[in-house]
């Protein structure tokens, strides 16, 4: 008689009764440590592959980025405009809208002319004084090239990254600009229809924390975006008056410039400060030290008076970790990046604060209803 095969063991049937063991399916891990340890390796892939594709779409996600941001000035704006006239929501978004195209149009129609002309003479100005600068640093003795100083600053420029090659054209750069305006103008419109959408993706248990982290966040971007803007204006306005005054040639342009990049927090004052101090000095020493003493006057009045009394209602970040934060980005992203760094990170710390809040708030009830 042949050798009969044994089956294998005795498996319980799902009646009740035992048979002979059903055959495994082969896509099934019997071993239950097996199973854990394939969950945990999922895990790990499936999260490198998101890092990945954050990575691969990261240009598209920090225009939508840039449109919350857009979107929160507009928001912002309607809210204060709110207080003062009781029209619908819809009108008042749309006087922001026209009063901020409007001032634009001034800025090139009736500003444009004296601004080209200033900004046709400033490069040539700024490597005038550059040049001086080093060759005064030549003969204290320290060895500096110009010519190797330029070529640094165009491979650091150069080496931004696939994105800022691919934002660095003018009309990339417009494009972006016209994206992120047209995204933020949608959302800006209809909040509430997206913050559903996405609300709706998630566990029906997770969704209050959802709401509430979107409103924080909200409320947050839009006190730092008037952080930002009080800031940009009170610089702008204060160093044209001031270097106006005393004749500094390119005042508007210098003012214009210094406003814009009160934007960047840290960044934005240095490189600022350096173009207001080189074209002071291409006038002179008198005008050069009283450039200097324009910019330290400025930046200590907006940093231990303007931005004290706005920080108490808008967000307070650490220096250090903005600066970071516009290193990293700013190396990885461009000039988008750099100028998104700081609503980014005030975003991440509001996130994280919410969830710390709400772990101490679990350890707080598993204690008591331990005592109890």
């Amino acid at each position: 008689m042949a050798d009969r095969i044994d089956p294998g063991p005795l498996a319980p049937h799902p009646d009740g009764g035992d048979h002979k063991a059903i055959g495994a399916s082969p896509t099934r891990i019997g071993d239950p440590r097996l199973r854990e340890e394939a969950a945990r390796a999922f895990v790990w892939v499936a999260v490198v592959g998101l890092v990945a594709l954050a990575i691969y779409i990261s240009q598209s996600l920090l225009v939508i980025f840039g449109a919350m941001v857009f979107a929160a000035m507009i928001d912002g704006g309607s809210r204060l405009l709110g207080k003062v006239l009781p029209i619908p929501r819809g009108l008042r978004i749309a006087i922001v809208l026209i009063a901020a195209l409007a001032f634009f149009l001034w800025l090139v129609i009736f500003a444009g002319s004296q601004i080209s002309q200033e900004a046709a003479q400033f490069p040539t100005i700024v490597e005038e004084q550059s040049i001086r600068l080093f060759a005064w640093l030549r003969s204290q003795g320290f060895s500096t090239n110009f010519e190797d100083i330029q070529g640094m600053a165009a491979q650091a420029l150069s080496g931004f990254g696939t994105v800022t090659r691919a934002l660095g054209g003018l009309f990339g750069g417009l494009t972006t600009v016209v994206l992120i305006m047209i995204i933020g103008i949608y959302v800006v419109l209809e909040p509430r229809l997206y913050e559903r959408g996405v609300a709706w993706m998630l566990p029906r248990r997770e969704r209050g924390e959802f709401y509430a982290t979107c409103s924080q966040m909200a409320a947050t971007m839009r006190k730092l975006m008037f952080g930002r803007i009080v800031g940009m204006v009170f610089e702008g306005i204060l160093t044209y008056i001031a270097l106006a005054v005393y004749g500094v040639p390119m005042a508007v342009l210098l003012g214009i410039l210094t406003g814009l990049l009160a934007f960047i927090p840290n960044i934005g004052a240095f490189v600022s400060g350096i173009l207001m101090v080189l074209v002071g000095f291409s006038g002179g020493v008198e005008m050069g030290l009283y450039t200097v003493g324009v910019y330290v006057v400025v930046q200590l009045f907006d940093g231990y008076v303007v931005v004290p009394m706005i920080a108490k209602k808008t967000v307070d970040l650490a220096p250090a970790l903005v600066l970071a934060a516009q290193l990293v980005m700013g190396i990885l992203f461009g000039i988008l990046g750099l100028f998104l760094a700081d609503p980014l990170m005030a975003m991440i710390k509001v996130v994280l604060e919410r969830r710390a809040n709400r772990n101490g708030h679990e350890e707080s009830e598993a204690v008591a209803a331990f005592d109890a």
